[in-house]
């Protein structure tokens, strides 16, 4: 695979691409003109609106096409890859039990203000998510779902109180940064009611970047598209490195 990569349109290497935005300005010719306008400050020469509609009297939503000069250098990409293999449930169960002698105590919900539980719901629920059973699914762990809008201050006393080896907080509104500091604030709160004992701190949420742990103070950073599997996968792979059990 070559260092250096270009978008791929309908030519190896064309460097096309396919955008979306909204801009508040009157669905008409002049509309169009700033979104090309926009997309050649972007990078996209030559580009093509596409597709443009009216949102209300004062707004217009545009796709735009064309092609773009920059390359990607896959050299100094940053993600964080998962270091520890998926597991099967009963992998799971034998693992946690062999290594504990006792179930692996999750406690999870979404805290602040946050209502929207789909996330945690397709992580913890036994109905899980992508055909996956959720972590209720797993006989060597304990489930606790708060469910939403958790308080921060409640989420640390239910976990002192289940003596929980995991909490799972899930965010999905992220206006003004509403998911960052919500975590961090959990994340301090764990820190000073608990220290070093704190249980494992994991986030998830479709806005969060994997890289973002450090920042958090949390322990691991679900993002988009994460299944139960992956989740209950790393749970194991924390508890080994603690014991410091090779995998």
């Amino acid at each position: 695979m070559s260092r250096y990569v270009r978008p791929y349109g309908d030519t190896t290497g064309d460097g096309m691409i396919q955008t979306s935005f909204t801009l508040p300005v009157p669905f008409g010719p002049k509309a169009d003109g700033a979104a090309l306008q926009l997309a050649n400050k972007m990078g996209m020469d030559p580009a093509m609106v596409v597709h443009s509609h009216a949102i209300g009297a004062d707004f217009t939503f545009f796709v735009v096409y064309g092609s773009v000069k920059h390359l990607v250098d896959l050299d100094e990409v940053r993600v964080v890859e998962r270091e520890y293999p998926l597991l099967s449930p009963s992998e799971v169960n034998t693992t946690l039990k062999k290594l504990l002698r006792r179930k692996f105590v999750v406690v999870g919900g979404c805290i602040g203000t946050d209502a929207h539980t789909v996330g945690i719901d397709a992580i913890l629920n036994i109905k899980g998510f992508a055909g996956e059973k959720g972590l209720e699914y797993y006989r060597e762990l304990k489930v606790v779902n708060l469910g939403a809008q958790v308080s921060v201050p409640e989420l640390v006393r239910r976990a002192r109180t289940e003596k929980a080896d995991a909490v799972l907080i899930s965010q999905v509104v992220t206006q003004r940064d509403a998911h960052i500091l919500n975590t961090q604030e959990m994340a301090a709160a764990f820190r000073e009611a608990m220290g070093d004992r704190r249980p494992l701190l994991v986030a998830g949420g479709p806005r969060f970047d994997p890289l973002m742990a450090g920042e958090l103070g949390v322990d691991r950073v679900f993002s988009r598209g994460t299944t139960p599997g992956e989740v209950a996968s790393y749970l194991v792979h924390a508890v080994q490195e603690k014991k410091g059990v090779a995998a």
